[in-house]
């Protein structure tokens, strides 16, 4: 099959990526435990060309309501999944070596990163630091400030035309995030800038809109709630 690349004009930092995603016991940054993991690059047609995929056994309980998101139950995890430990090693080292290369992919980065970050240190393993990052969701917001309805990553599919087939497979999740920021590019000429710049951005711009949610809910009578900052890592 001949490699054409249909998009010349995209900039260079989506021509090809690392995409990740996890799928965990829970939303607990610090506490949630890594159930499934995907890492896989995608090249300038958005083609998948390399896919790396993992099933822990992690160690402890996954609830009911999280098995009903991913599918993934006690049982299953028990017979199938690996030992966490050394599979952490590897999502680890395979993403420190794409990101060598390529900008690593994750929709709501601190999601992944941050539980991803906690697990390394848990099991005796030097993290990650992530960079250059990519995340879908923080272009999306950056880009199109208001907008209707939910920015999930099923619902940002069905907006910008990506396919997913199969939402919460770490897989499926992963490579339509990686689609998803092939489109963002495609679409947003303010995102045709340096790698190391549009990192930098995220940054500043993920900040600012959590500062943002943080006076919403306010305004909603949720005074309490404090934003938490940092991307793609929540320290």
């Amino acid at each position: 099959m001949l490699d054409f690349d249909f998009e010349p004009s995209r900039p260079s930092w989506s021509k090809q990526l690392a995409v990740f995603d996890l799928e965990t016991t829970g939303l607990d940054l610090r506490q949630s435990r890594i159930v499934t993991a995907c890492v896989a690059v995608l090249d300038s047609n958005g083609l998948t060309t390399a896919l790396d995929e993992w099933l822990l056994n992690p160690g402890v309980d996954i609830p009911a309501a999280a098995s009903a998101v991913h599918g993934v139950t006690n049982e299953i995890a028990a017979a199938q999944g690996v030992a966490p430990g050394p599979a952490i090693s590897e999502i680890v080292e395979k993403l420190r070596e794409l990101n060598k290369s390529m900008p690593l992919v994750a929709f709501n980065a601190p999601f992944d990163f941050t539980i991803l970050k906690s697990e390394a240190i848990r099991h005796g393993i030097t993290p990650l630091d992530p960079a250059p990052v990519i995340d879908p969701l923080v272009l999306d917001r950056a880009m199109m400030k208001y907008r209707s309805g939910k920015r999930t990553l099923a619902a940002l599919c069905q907006d910008y035309g990506v396919e997913l087939k199969d939402a919460h497979n770490s897989t499926a999740d992963a490579v339509a995030a990686g689609l998803l920021a092939q489109r963002q590019a495609t679409k947003f000429p303010d995102l045709d800038m340096e790698i190391s710049a549009l990192h930098s951005a995220q940054v500043i711009w993920s900040d600012e809109q959590s500062l943002d949610f943080a006076q919403w809910l306010k305004k909603q009578n949720r005074p309490d709630y404090q934003a938490e900052l940092g991307w793609p890592i929540k320290d």
